[in-house]
C-alpha cells in the first residue's frame, strides 16, 4: 500500500501536478447517493485529488482593471488541459499496475441529472461529486469563509480533480492548521454584499468543521468585478477566483504570511477598483455618447 502510495504521488507531481492528497472511500461515507464516488464505481477504495496552481500572475490583469481577458484564456485554454493531463498520467499509472482508475473533472453538483436511474435504488445519471470537498476528504485544504477552497500552499489559487480507485492507498491526514482566519475581508470587499458579513453555514467534511458566509449566487451572476460565468452550467455559481472578493482573500492570505506560496512584492499595491451595476450602466452610455 505505502509503495504504491508514493508512486501515485511521484508520477502526479512528475506529470505537473502542484498538489495531491489521498482519501479513503470511507471519509465520503456521509453523501447522499446522487454525490457519492461509490455511485460511479462500487468498488472504489480511494479517491486521489490532484490540484494545478493557478498562477498569481494570471490575476495581475484583473486586480489592475486593465486586462481581463488573459485570466479567462490561461485558465480555460491552458490550466485544464495540463491538469487532465496530470489526472491522465495518475490513472494510466494505476492501470498499469492493475488497478482500475476512474478520472473525474470537476463539474458543478448544482448541475441537475439529465437522464433516469438505469435499475432500481441507483441515482439517476448524472452523478456529480463535489471535487473541492473531496480535496478536503484527501487532506488538501479546508473550505473558506469565501466558499472557495483554500490549500496552505496557494490560498483559493487552484483548479482540482479526481481519481477513483479499487487500490487501498494511504490516506493523508485531514488538514487541521487553518488557513482561513476569519478576517472575513472577502464579504468587507463585495460590493454586491453578495458575502455575508453575518449570516453562515456549519457543516462538516469529514469530520473537521467548516464554517462559509451565507453566498447570494444571485448577485455573484451579475458581479462585474471579476467573476465569470460558470463555463459547464449557467444555472451553477459564477467562477469568482478572479472577482474581488478571491482576490482579496490572496492579497490578506499572502500578505499575512498564511501561505507557502509567498512571492516578494504584496499583491495589492493600490486601492481595488470595484463597480456596481450603475456604474456599469454609467459606463455603457458614456460609450455611446462619445
Amino acid at each position: 500500500m505505502e509503495e504504491l502510495s508514493q508512486m501515485v504521488r511521484q508520477v502526479s507531481r512528475e506529470a505537473g501536478a502542484d498538489l495531491v492528497g489521498i482519501a479513503s472511500i470511507e471519509r465520503f461515507a456521509e453523501l447522499p447517493p446522487e454525490h457519492s464516488p461509490l455511485s460511479i464505481f462500487p468498488e472504489a477504495r480511494s479517491v486521489i485529488v490532484v490540484g494545478k496552481r493557478i498562477v498569481r500572475g494570471a490575476l495581475r490583469g484583473v486586480e489592475e482593471g486593465t486586462q481581463f481577458s488573459n485570466y479567462d484564456l490561461y485558465i480555460g485554454n491552458w490550466l485544464g488541459p495540463f491538469l487532465s493531463a496530470a489526472v491522465f498520467e495518475v490513472s494510466a499509472c494505476l492501470e498499469n499496475n492493475r488497478w482500475e482508475a476512474v478520472p473525474l473533472m470537476n463539474l458543478p453538483t448544482e448541475i441537475p441529472a439529465m437522464g433516469i436511474a438505469v435499475r432500481p435504488g441507483q441515482p439517476e445519471p448524472n452523478v456529480l461529486v463535489d471535487i473541492e470537498e473531496a480535496a478536503v476528504r484527501a487532506g488538501l485544504g479546508e473550505i473558506g469563509y469565501c466558499g472557495l477552497l483554500l490549500t496552505p500552499q496557494f490560498g483559493p489559487r487552484q483548479r482540482v480533480e479526481a481519481i477513483l480507485t479499487d487500490a487501498i492507498l494511504e490516506p493523508d491526514p485531514i488538514l487541521t492548521e487553518p488557513v482561513c482566519d476569519d478576517c472575513r475581508e472577502c464579504a468587507q470587499a463585495c460590493p454586491l454584499s453578495a458575502i455575508s458579513l453575518k449570516e453562515q453555514t456549519n457543516y462538516t467534511i469529514a469530520g473537521k468543521q467548516t464554517t462559509v458566509g451565507r453566498i447570494d449566487y444571485s448577485k455573484c451572476a451579475i458581479c462585474q468585478n471579476g467573476a465569470r460565468p460558470n463555463r459547464y452550467h449557467k444555472d451553477a455559481p459564477a467562477d469568482r477566483t478572479a472577482a474581488i472578493c478571491t482576490r482579496t482573500c490572496v492579497a490578506h492570505l499572502s500578505d499575512s504570511g498564511r501561505l507557502q506560496d509567498t512571492p516578494r512584492l504584496p499583491f495589492r499595491r493600490r486601492e481595488p477598483w470595484t463597480l456596481l451595476p450603475n456604474d456599469i450602466w454609467s459606463l455603457d452610455r458614456r460609450r455611446n455618447t462619445e
